[in-house]
């Protein structure tokens, strides 16, 4: 990569395209990590930990309690990538659960980039050690190299970098998907990928084009969404620098646009495959139809249920659930953001990240700004973009992801200055205590799930099932997916009608989560809920043997639960036939029933 001359005024123009591209005014670093970085590095791995100390506390069963029924989800994902390994199964798709229709698995973010290489782990331990490890790994990673990323490219002072990736690896945002999301947690390539960018700006050659192509090959293979999140942002950053300096905006673009499009092709080169599965193949969708999901106002303002200033000051619950605090940046963060805005309003590059901050959290509102849960009928620039392909399926509250590094980069700014300037630094050290300490998150809460039924650990199962499916009853879906657990504690000896995933219903192959419903599913479901046995009609009956073939069902299980004395009755009723216990679970095998 060439270099480019230092220069310690915020306000200068840059002197030539790379700086005007990037908004750097100092010369890059060696990629190789220091003792600093190390030091870095070792205190991001802590915080992580701290953070999830109560799942390490039982690694291989703990439960986040939070996550709902994401864990399973993930869980199930990891473990069914490490047996198409395994057993040489395309991992791109399966019929291990929703048989026999099946599951995508490109397009179910299911994280191929860890999945498949820890495959090991997941072998040994078990599928939970590798959530937990990828979590952890995931905040302490994403945090050192947004670090690594600032101490390069933006900053001289290590400890103003460590102030930015701090802020990167363990904002609200990151400590709320930590809950659920892994693929919101890992975003240690996203740094990278912009360094690559930065290094073909300033005129880097065909190892950098090359290594940025990888690099946005791997992130495809672990989330998608947060790297379009990152262009668009990045997107808005450049635009708003180079708006300051329109005659270099023509230069930059000439410099660096063949490079990008090489990258880009090497990237869809290396990710033709599963980007047809994704977009093409068994199961694939055309968009998830979410719904309004945009931040309401006062989720910018308030302090996050997992922090010490939601402890200590709550705030309305304005959230979409635990696992999508995306804002929650704190009224003192946004008054010092704008304050450290306007100290550092002769940097071109401080000007384009407030601006990438005002966009970014405008975006995250949604098509109409809410305050407090009521609509105000204001609407708002996403109601012109949410039918854009690509954007359409994206939760717009996670816009607000977007402006993490924005805040970083305007932080690790003032920092630095303050490092100089030794008048400001007692105040803006007071300032950005006040504004960072009710945000330290507190940890993750975690608690011990109970085992699996003995039915499925002790393989009575296979006294039951030949070459169908387990139905489960009820059905596992986005409410209760605990059979997927059940499932992989049977080693994959069987398939699962219902699920937990993305897929499409109907012909226009709108997505949602969870199977397409079935009129049994839904009956199964309901009397669970309302703890009433339903009236079965000869019309029920019908369908549940229809239902029943669809499924290819070679036996229903009854596991201990909720209402479960309701539930075995719905099924006695519904196929006629008393069932029986084996051992811990009631089971009607139907695979005479139902040719």
């Amino acid at each position: 990569m060439t270099s480019v001359q230092t220069t310690t005024d915020p306000g200068r123009e840059p002197s030539n395209v790379a700086q005007a591209a990037t908004g750097v005014t100092r010369a890059p670093l060696a990629w190789l990590p220091t003792r600093t970085d190390l030091v870095a590095a070792a205190g991001f791995t802590a915080i992580a930990v701290y953070v999830l100390g109560r799942q390490w506390r039982a690694p291989a069963s703990g439960y986040l309690v939070e996550s709902g029924q994401d864990q399973r989800m993930w869980e199930w994902f990891f473990a069914v990538a490490a047996h198409s390994v395994t057993n040489f199964h395309n991992p791109l798709g399966t019929v291990l659960q929703n048989y026999p229709q099946g599951v995508n698995l490109m397009a179910n973010t299911a994280m191929f980039g860890v999945s498949l290489p820890l495959t090991p782990v997941t072998l040994l331990f078990g599928p939970t050690v590798t959530w937990t490890l990828v979590l952890t790994a995931g905040l302490a990673g994403t945090a050192f190299a947004w670090y690594w990323l600032l101490s390069r490219y933006v900053v001289d002072s290590r400890a103003a970098a460590a102030v930015g990736g701090l802020f990167c690896g363990f904002a609200p945002g990151m400590i709320s998907h930590a809950n659920g999301h892994p693929n919101f947690v890992a975003l240690g390539l996203l740094p990278l990928i912009l360094a690559c960018v930065i290094g073909l700006a300033r005129g880097a050659g065909t190892r950098t084009t090359v290594l940025l192509g990888v690099l946005v090959a791997a992130q495809i293979l672990l989330g998608e969404e947060p790297l379009l999140i990152l262009a668009i942002g990045f997107g808005i950053f450049t635009v708003a620098y180079l708006a300051g300096h329109p005659r270099l905006a023509l230069p930059t673009i000439a410099a660096a646009l063949r490079p990008l499009l090489l990258a880009a092709a090497i990237a869809l080169t290396l990710t033709a495959i599963p980007l047809w599965w994704q977009f093409f193949g068994p199961q694939s969708y055309q968009f998830i139809d979410h719904g309004p999901m945009g931040n309401d106002l006062k989720a910018l303002l308030q302090f996050p249920a997992q922090s010490l200033g939601g402890m200590l000051s709550p705030g309305q619950d304005v959230a979409i659930n635990p696992t999508e605090y995306n804002a929650y940046f704190g009224w003192p963060l946004l008054a010092l953001v704008a304050g450290a805005a306007v100290w550092l309003r002769h940097s071109p590059t401080a000007r384009a990240a407030a601006i990438t901050t005002a966009v970014m959290c405008v975006l995250s509102l949604g098509a109409e700004l809410t305050v407090g849960r009521d609509g105000t009928g204001i609407d708002l620039p996403w109601s012109w973009l949410e039918r854009v392909p690509l954007l359409e399926s994206v939760l717009e509250t996670r816009f607000a992801m977007g402006a993490i590094p924005a805040i970083a980069v305007l932080l690790a700014l003032a920092t630095e200055r303050a490092l100089r300037q030794r008048a400001a630094l007692g105040p803006w050290l007071a300032l950005l205590l006040v504004a960072l300490v009710p945000l330290v998150p507190t940890p993750l809460p975690s608690v011990d799930r109970a085992p699996a039924p003995a039915f499925f650990t002790d393989g009575t199962w296979r006294n039951y099932v030949s070459d169908g499916s387990v139905v489960t009853v009820p059905l596992p879906r986005p409410e209760d997916a605990r059979a997927l657990t059940w499932q992989v504690d049977a080693d994959f000896g069987f398939p699962l009608a219902g699920g937990y995933f993305v897929g499409p219903v109907g012909p226009d192959k709108v997505a949602k989560y969870g199977p397409a419903d079935r009129p049994t599913a839904l009956l199964l479901a309901q009397a669970q809920k309302s703890g009433l046995v339903p009236r079965v009609t000869d019309a029920e009956r019908a369908q549940a043997v229809e239902d029943l073939r669809f499924w290819h069902a070679d036996v229903l299980v009854l596991p201990p639960g909720k209402n479960a004395a309701v539930l075995r009755r719905t099924v006695q009723a519904l196929i006629d036939d008393p069932g029986h216990r084996a051992g811990d679970v009631w089971v009607w095998d139907v695979r005479r029933q139902v040719p």
